[in-house]
């Protein structure tokens, strides 16, 4: 008998850690970025999901940013029973959603790459860039994990104005 898949949906700016084997952690990104953490003999893993790289200044606690994201992931994994040393990573997002502004997804990669690089966690495989969004599900128990690609709006993006309509030609004599 096949036990259901219990869902958590990592929404912006959020994190979940689970060992249960039943959890499968799902999100949708656009330029945000998710990072995959587990611990396979440990047994648990978890997901998050940042809008933005960096710190946000003071505020320590804002899941938005990448490195608020990134510690307090960390630190719930190891309070979870993850080891340090046997903790892996995949990537996902970073998507350019637009072409009008700055490619917020490539900052908010590199940001996630450079992090667990200077960590020293090992980033087993990453789906990063491009100019589509995805929806990822992500099993912390094993680490496995599957994303696919989602053709149109993004959570993360930013509708664009709609086209004001322009007048007729009028020819004056």
């Amino acid at each position: 008998m096949t036990t259901t898949p219990k869902v958590i949906t990592i929404v912006q700016g959020d994190y979940a850690v689970s060992s249960d084997p039943a959890v499968v952690m799902s999100t949708v990104l656009g330029s945000c970025v998710s990072v995959c953490l587990f611990d396979i003999q440990a047994g648990v893993g978890g997901m998050n999901h940042f809008l933005l790289a960096g710190t946000g200044g003071t505020r320590s606690n804002d899941l938005r940013y990448g490195v608020n994201a990134m510690e307090l992931l960390i630190n719930e994994l190891l309070h979870s029973g993850a080891e340090r040393h046997k903790i892996a990573a995949k990537l996902f997002g970073g998507a350019r959603m637009t072409d009008h502004a700055r490619d917020i997804g490539q900052s908010n990669a590199r940001f996630a790459s450079d992090f667990l690089a200077q960590e020293g966690i090992p980033c087993l495989s990453q789906s990063l860039g491009g100019a589509q969004a995805r929806r990822v599900q992500f099993t912390p128990v094993t680490g496995a994990a599957r994303q696919l690609q989602i053709a149109g709006c993004a959570p993360d993006l930013i509708p664009e104005k709609p086209a004001v309509p322009q007048p007729p030609d009028i020819t004056l004599f």
